[in-house]
């Protein structure tokens, strides 16, 4: 008999299934590598690393260093892995891939209360309990189901991303709040570029390097999300006439329409973040960083989020997902890992590890509250509840999406002193491990 099928052995599932196993359920794992592989996989083993070797910053002052730290405390497989397979990355978490990857399967085969079972599922199991954590190349087959199971447009094949910032390392003294042909104080903030700024803007982009697609992706692109870079390529004046055309808008400090301009849009509620509307992109890190601060305002600009445009499967969280990360459309069905809409290695695991926490709760037939949405799980758990869904994107942890800390004590006389971005986020990830104690305690096997 089983308690719970999982189905994916990617970090989600293997996360999700140790989870589930520690705390008494009999789980079956599908994974159906190796006698059938996805397009980026290579080997057998569970976990597979396919894109880089790293899990990102070790640091418990970053976002994604705090949610390992929280990971690590209610026993995380895939941290505990990592930890084991570490190599030398400065402050970063990298891992030896080939020695992750099996440190993840023997413990999963070890497992007494896990069965591991090797098969691909072209459908959704009839289990009372079943965690999907198949990944961003989720089997068509399976894909299509899901598919029908929520709704035509409710399955994501692509995932087009433009970069986030935080709001206040935008110069104000460089933009104004406008939405086109309103009157007004409008939603997004406006960065006005000349003729001969734009020209340098899309010079630079012309001229930088680009991440090499994967054969996978080769046919991705469509009119609704190309990367700029590759509209750049199309003439000069394309973005212009796009992503960066400011019909409907007038400068307030000029009185003029300007030569392009760069819209800013509000990405959560608190108005922490925004996004660069239309700026999905294919450029390497380093140089989205050089080339989107050479933008009038932008050159302090600290990025929540990079742009990106990759073959990805995810669904609209929002709108799909209950709290416990269960399906609105089907009580029992779980949705976990990048295919419930997180980025990266760590939030998958990190999704995987919820879900077969909440899965062992609804099986005692206790309720298990989220975590608290001053920690990264719960913050992370809440964007995918509150996010827009109609501009609903995946999402990396960030501090911006965590509850926002009372101002520091005034100094004598009144004053208060601005406090450096450190400084804060090493409160917040005091608040967050104090937060996430009782939490931890109260889901221990």
């Amino acid at each position: 008999m089983t308690d719970l099928v999982v189905v994916g052995g990617g970090l989600a599932g293997c996360e999700a299934a140790w989870q589930a196993a520690r705390r008494g359920l009999r789980v079956r794992l599908f994974e159906m590598r190796p006698e059938h592989r996805s397009p980026a996989h290579q080997g057998g083993d569970l976990a597979e690393l396919v894109c880089s070797n790293s899990l990102r910053s070790n640091q418990l002052a970053n976002a994604v260093g705090l949610l390992k730290e929280e990971m690590r405390r209610f026993g995380s497989l895939i941290l505990a892995a990592a930890d084991a397979a570490a190599v030398p990355a400065g402050r970063a978490l990298a891992v030896d891939r080939e020695a992750f990857a099996r440190h993840v399967t023997e413990r999963i085969e070890e497992h007494p209360g896990i069965e591991l079972r090797r098969e691909r599922l072209p459908k959704l199991p009839d289990d009372e309990q079943v965690i999907l954590a198949t990944g961003p190349l989720t089997d068509p087959e399976l894909a299509a189901e899901l598919q029908t199971l929520l709704g035509e447009e409710s399955l994501y094949f692509y995932d087009s991303i433009s970069p986030v910032v935080y709001a206040d390392s935008i110069d104000p003294a460089f933009a104004f709040r406008a939405s086109r042909w309103e009157d007004g104080e409008g939603d997004y903030l406006n960065l006005p570029l000349d003729a001969p700024a734009y020209g340098d803007f899309v010079d630079a982009l012309l001229a930088a390097d680009t991440v090499p697609l994967h054969p996978f992706e080769r046919s991705l692109y469509f009119e609704g999300c190309l990367p700029i870079e590759e509209m750049a390529r199309r003439g000069p004046k394309t973005l212009a006439y796009g992503p960066m055309k400011p019909v409907g808008l007038r400068d307030p400090k000029t009185g003029r329409r300007p030569h392009a301009v760069v819209q800013l849009r509000q990405e959560d509620r608190r108005g922490v973040l925004r996004s660069l509307v239309g700026f999905q992109t294919k450029l390497r890190i380093g140089a989205q960083r050089e080339i989107f601060r050479s933008l009038p305002g932008m050159r302090e600009a600290v990025f929540a989020r990079f742009g990106s445009v990759h073959r990805n499967t995810y669904i609209n969280a929002p709108r799909h997902l209950v709290a416990d990360l269960g399906v609105r459309q089907r009580p029992g069905l779980r949705v976990a890992g990048q295919l419930a809409g997180v980025e990266g290695y760590v939030e998958s695991a990190a999704l995987g590890g919820l879900a077969g926490l909440f899965a062992a709760a609804d099986a005692r037939g206790a309720a298990l509250a989220p975590p608290p949405a001053t920690t990264a799980h719960g913050s992370l758990l809440r964007y995918l509840r509150e996010a827009s869904p109609e501009r609903f994107q995946p999402m990396n942890v960030t501090f911006g999406l965590f509850d926002p800390l009372p101002p520091p004590p005034a100094a004598p006389g009144g004053t208060r002193r601005k406090e450096p971005k450190r400084e804060r986020h090493e409160r917040m990830t005091q608040r967050a491990l104090a937060d996430f104690a009782p939490w931890c305690e109260a889901v221990a096997p």
